[in-house]
């Protein structure tokens, strides 16, 4: 079992939980994932790790509520325990020092972005991050990403906060306005990291996203997570979570995401049949 410390609604269905896990915080580097489950009961999900901290022996997620396990877990508190913690998973993100380096994130990417942000601004990288959200409300960490970035872009989708538009309009504004960019980071929902990379590869920047395909075991045993890169078969959990973006097949990728949708809306439709609003 797993004691959750910290719990925090960042905005509305945005979830910061840190976990007490001493083991993985000592081993955990930038762009590595946990995999966890909440009961005895419940399903496998990946969730990629936002911050540690050995000394205290904690790591941070943040998470959006989607599905049944998801909103599950956004009633949890700080004291309960969850199931299953098992991490840090993946390969670590490739840090080094290459010039330009823009992070985009979205959503939830934008706290998974943080530790790899800070880690190639600490490598002597020029950071530039670019968040954005549907609206000002939904935006968060804009601070904690100033502080690791040498310039901080935000842009909504209804223009309530910043220029209005999304991440593949700005990277077209940095790139079109003559910032020779080195390399790009994006995490985020599959599209907006499809799109990023579609952006980015007339101007012959390299591009790296970070894949959320279904996982089970996390470990690459079960092949669930298996994606078509360079038209090569790979599995996100063991060959990544990092990939080349102008390598992968987003068609299919986005494809097998949507495998289990009906599943998924009957699961959710029986849990709230069966619960209300507070019981796990």
């Amino acid at each position: 079992m797993h004691k959750i410390l910290v719990k925090e609604e960042l905005v509305p269905n945005m979830h910061l939980v840190k976990f007490s896990a001493p083991a993985i915080a000592n081993k955990a580097k930038p762009g590595q994932f946990i995999i966890i489950t909440i009961d005895e009961k419940g399903e496998r999900i990946p969730l990629t790790i936002a911050d540690w901290d050995q000394t205290e022996g904690s790591i941070t997620i943040v998470f959006m509520e989607v599905g049944t396990t998801t909103q599950r877990f956004a009633l949890f508190n700080a004291g309960d325990s969850i199931d299953s913690l098992v991490g840090p998973l993946g390969i670590p993100a490739h840090i080094e020092k290459v010039g330009t380096v823009v992070c985009v994130g979205g959503c939830y990417g934008i706290a998974a972005m943080m530790p790899i942000a800070r880690a190639m601004k600490e490598a002597g990288n020029k950071v530039i991050s670019v968040i954005e959200a549907r609206s000002k409300y939904l935006l968060f960490w804009e601070d904690e990403l100033k502080r690791v970035s040498d310039q901080l872009i935000v842009t909504t989708g209804d223009g309530s906060y910043a220029p209005q538009g999304w991440i593949p309009d700005q990277l077209k504004q940095i790139f079109e306005g003559g910032e020779k960019a080195d390399l790009i980071f994006a995490i985020g929902c599959t599209y907006m990291m499809k799109l990023a990379s579609e952006t980015s590869k007339p101007f012959g920047i390299k591009t790296i996203v970070h894949l959320n395909s279904i996982m089970v075991d996390g470990t690459g045993m079960c092949g669930c997570c298996r994606v078509s890169v360079g038209g090569e078969t790979k599995f996100a959990c063991v060959d990544g979570p990092e990939f080349d973006g102008h390598q992968v097949d987003w068609d299919v990728l986005l494809s097998r995401q949507r495998s289990y949708h009906d599943e998924e809306i009957l699961s959710l439709q029986e849990w709230e049949s069966r619960n209300w609003r507070g019981t796990r």
